[in-house]
């Protein structure tokens, strides 16, 4: 009795062990100065196939949208609304409506003034959503930390 218990302790935790966590979006950044008073950053989503993020101008009722919420700072201020690429758009049988999405990468850009010659780095937060054709994973948070340089 004792083996058949430890062989099923050794199965589960073997089970487990060879378990994944899925991760199939990565986000990379840069940023460009434009000049001594802007620039630009940029957040890269790399997205593995057969999965997808969604717009950040979804409608009510759909998947969690894409979008970035920049820390408050008095070295910088946003110039305008975080901007995207024009995305895929199609029926989602799970959502019961039209989504607007992107596969493989994309690239989102924010325009940035600066307010003093001292900033380093603009920080902040984004939340995006992934989805495949099966399942869609809870929405993830991301801090991020972008180097201006000089």
């Amino acid at each position: 009795m004792k083996r058949i218990l430890l062989a099923m302790i050794l199965f589960a935790v073997s089970t487990g062990a060879f378990a994944q966590i899925e991760h199939p979006v990565t986000w990379s950044y840069a940023a460009k100065r434009i000049n001594k008073n802007e620039a630009v950053v940029f957040l890269r989503a790399t997205i593995q196939p057969g999965w997808h993020i969604y717009s950040q101008n979804v409608k009510d009722g759909g998947p969690i949208k894409t979008s970035f919420t920049f820390s408050p700072s008095k070295e910088y201020a946003l110039i305008g609304k975080t901007s995207e690429p024009a995305p895929l758009t199609k029926y989602e049988e799970a959502f019961k409506m039209n989504v607007s999405y992107f596969e493989k990468t994309v690239t989102f850009q924010q325009k940035i003034k600066l307010k003093s010659a001292n900033v380093n780095a603009v920080k902040g937060q984004l939340e995006f959503m992934t989805c495949n054709d099966r399942k869609c994973l809870p929405p993830d948070d991301v801090d991020f930390n972008i180097p201006l340089g000089k």
